[in-house]
Parts: C-alpha cells; structure tokens; sequence
C-alpha cells in the first residue's frame, strides 16, 4: 500500500516547545505535527496548578479511557484559578528502575493528554518525539501516547532497537520491558524496566493502532544497526546532522575543538544519503533544513522531505516563551543572534546547542550562582553499588553529592541543569523556597541566524503557516 508521507516533520523539540497546539497547527496544514514526548507528566500537572487556562487539560482527562486514574490526577493537582504567585508547583517522584505507580499513571496520563490536544478536531497524523536516553519513562509514556492515537513515535539521542517490538506489545495491550544502561552494571545482573498495561487498564479495550517508528541517526552504521538488530519493523529514518538544535552526535574519531572549545564535526560525521537510499525506507534529512532549497535537496536525493525545529521552535503557536521568543527573534533579525555547541552544559555528555541569551544559564554567572539541585532527573545516570543495588546521579547535582555516589569530580564543571531550565523556557519554571526562579537555557539549530526569512513584511513575527509555505516554495 502506497504511503503518503509528508514532505515536512516539525521536529519535537525541548519540554513542551513542540507543545500540541504547534503540532495541531502543523498537522492541520497537512504535514506531521509532531509533539515533544519529554517529562509530560510535569508539563501537565504544572498547566493543572497553573489553573488550566482555557480547560485544555480537563478536557483532554474527560476523554481519557481510564476515568479513575484521571480523577485522582485532577484531585491532586488541578487549582482552581491558579497556585498564588511565588508559591513552589508541587512535586512528583522521580523515575527509577522500579518505579511508583502514581508516577506511571502522570506519564500515560500527560502523554494522552499531549497527543489527544494535538489531533483534536481534524484527521491528520500526529507524531510524538523521545529522547532514548531518558529511559526510565519510555513504556508508560509510550503506551499514554498510543492511547491517543500517536501515529510516528520518532526517537533519537541513542539507539532505540527495543522500540518497535514495544510499540508491537502495547499495542496488544500486553506486558513490555526495555534495556536500561547502567554504569557498572554485570553479566546477570537485571537492567531491565517493566510496564504492564493491563495493572493500569479499567475495563477490557480494543487492541491500539501501531504507531510507526522513525529512529534519528547521525550515521549509515546506525541506520544499519537498527535494521539488523531491532525487534521489530522500521518505519523510516530522520538523518540528523550536527547543526541540529538539542543533543547533537558526539563527532565520530578523535575529538577535536576550536577556538571556542565547540567540537569541530568532519567527513566521517556526513551521512551518505545514497546509502541510505539503498536500505529501501523513507527518510527525512533534519539539522539546518529550514529552507525550500534543502527540501528540494532531500527530495532530490530519493527522501521523503525534511524535519525542521528551529524555525518552528520560534513561530508563533510555539510553546516557547514568549519573552524568549521575542528575544531570539529581534537578535535573529538584527543579525546578532548566536549559538554555541557547548560540549560540557549536558550532563549527559552529549554536545548541546546553547542560543546566548541574556539572564540566561548560558550566562556564565547566573549559570554560577545557581544552587546545584537535581529534583526532575531526566537526566541522570543509572549505576550499580557495590553492594548490586542501583543509585542514580547526575553531574548537574551538588558536587560533594555526585563525588559521593562514585561521580568523577572533573565531570561536574560546566554541567548546567537542563531538565529544570527546558521546563522554564516553556514558561513552568520551579521557584525556590528562598524565591529564586529557575533560569531558561534556550536551545536552537545553527540556522537560528537566517530565521528572519520566514517573517513577512512590515511584521517582528511569523507563523507555522508561514514556514510551511515557505518551505513548499520549491519551484521557485
């Protein structure tokens, strides 16, 4: 059967920039919406306490096939007209190998809620993006999604095989289980994360539609890889390259750096989309693609178009602040506008876009005198004691806490907060008891200087209308 792919994906960017009613917009113009799949349980219980504007969320739990889980959520969190100014949002367990009920069912929650928002009112596809490595959420996140009818799940940041035969068992509705990495971990030892849907189900349910599943690769090998050692069917691939905005690919061979101390990317980092080609499956080319001409590259090359975020991540249905917005957009169209790819900011290790922006954690003070805490957690690492339990750690943490739980001090300098500061550059950020506010950390692809095309005339802004149309420019 012959598939009718879009020749754009909005890419799922950050916590809640790619929110649904940017990938509701997108989708509705007839290309694939795509919301970010990144600690939804928080964007959803923070929009509660914020008081709902609008009843998006309420409406979104109404229509929820588990009435009972989203009754006890809405008890929980929903504020009526807003938590006061200056009062903390409440606060959820973080995710370990085992963990609480309670917070499996805000991640099916937050995730239905996310994708139902997103196809409400029209018959388009919508998609939902994750990031490998933040592991311990994947299968209730994933099955929340499927619940609302996801039609991609597009995954990067590592290497996803375990995804397709878990899209395969949720859809079944049957017990699933994913590889967690865990530093130290032994032969024997049990890495495993479980999910069984039936524990959360209330009431018996048809069997959900598969998703297709899109893996993001930054190398032919990769794209191989998942082929040859997925348990299930590929869909497709998103080829990324390194002006892409987020957790870029560390550069393949030896590191080199300029002057900047950014990690200077090579020809053994260029995908040959040629290659790709070859293994007989759709692709989509992403990292500095937000032009007419590179979607008529793409195409050229035998893919299926292109995935875009920058020029998405600052239009006008973004979830992105809109202080920050504004910011980046008057610096894009003076010229000044910059991004750095700092190697150190991710405690993960991963090279890491910064747009500078002042007040910002890409100010190297205000990034100083933060008080180093790790209460979300996305980001941390699993590792095995000594005595074969598992710890988790984060080299954001305090540094006396990191060094204690095994951490290699050396590893903490530069390491800056991401989880918090991508939840305030969507406009939920944590307020300290002592009233400190977290700080944004604003992420961008290298293309964030040319953002100014997609502003029309006479305007300071633009919409998601506005890049598609210029995007589909093609024969001009």
């Amino acid at each position: 059967m012959k598939v009718d792919y879009p020749k754009i994906i909005q890419g799922g960017m950050g916590v809640a920039i790619s929110d649904w009613r940017l990938a509701r917009t997108v989708s509705m113009l007839g290309q694939l919406g795509v919301v970010s799949g990144v600690a939804l349980e928080i964007v959803m219980i923070r929009r509660l306490q914020d008081g709902d504007v609008g009843g998006h969320v309420r409406r979104a739990l109404q229509a929820f096939p588990f009435p009972d889980m989203a009754r006890r959520a809405l008890e929980k969190f929903y504020i009526a007209g807003g938590k006061a100014d200056g009062r903390p949002y409440a606060t959820i367990p973080l995710h370990k190998m085992v963990g609480p009920r309670k917070l499996h069912e805000l991640c099916i929650l937050g995730n239905f809620v996310e994708v139902f928002l997103a196809r409400d009112g029209h018959d388009h596809d919508v998609g939902i993006n994750y990031l490998e490595k933040i592991q311990l959420p994947h299968l209730p996140s994933i099955y929340g999604a499927m619940l609302a009818g996801a039609a991609y799940v597009i995954m990067g940041a590592g290497i996803p095989t375990m995804i397709p035969g878990v899209l395969d068992g949720l859809s079944r509705h049957e017990p699933v289980s994913y590889g967690i990495s865990i530093a130290g971990s032994r032969p024997g030892d049990d890495t495993l994360a479980r999910f069984v849907p039936r524990d959360f189900m209330e009431g018996d349910h048809a069997p959900l539609a598969r998703p297709r599943f899109l893996p993001i690769i930054a190398s032919n090998v990769l794209a191989v890889t998942m082929l040859r050692r997925s348990n299930g069917t590929v869909d497709g691939f998103v080829i990324e390259g390194p002006t892409a905005g987020g957790h870029n690919a560390p550069p393949r061979g030896t590191l080199r750096v300029n002057e900047r101390d950014e990690p200077l990317y090579g020809d053994k980092d260029v995908v040959d989309l040629e290659k790709i080609r070859e293994l007989g499956l759709p692709f989509w080319v992403a990292g500095g693609c937000g032009s007419a001409e590179k979607l008529r590259e793409a195409l050229a090359a035998g893919g299926a178009g292109i995935q875009v975020g920058t020029a998405f991540a600052l239009c006008d249905e973004s979830g992105l602040a809109e202080e920050y917005r504004r910011d980046l957009l008057r610096e894009a169209a003076a010229g000044i506008a910059r991004v750095v790819t700092d190697r150190r900011a991710s405690p993960t290790g991963f090279p890491f876009k910064v747009a500078q922006l002042d007040g910002g954690l890409s100010e190297e003070n205000t990034y100083l005198s933060r008080t180093r805490i790790c209460d979300l957690g996305y980001l941390r690492e699993v590792y095995r004691k000594d005595d074969g339990k598992y710890g988790y750690r984060c080299a954001s943490e305090p540094i006396t806490t990191y060094v204690a739980k095994g951490g290699t001090e050396s590893d903490t300098t530069g390491r800056k907060c991401i989880c918090n500061a991508l939840v305030a550059n969507a406009g939920h950020p944590q307020i300290r008891n002592d009233g400190a506010v977290e700080k944004s950390l604003l992420t961008t692809g290298d293309d964030l200087a040319e953002i100014a095309r997609f502003i029309p005339p006479g305007q300071v802004s633009y919409s998601a209308r506005n890049v598609i149309d210029t995007l589909l420019a093609i024969d001009t």
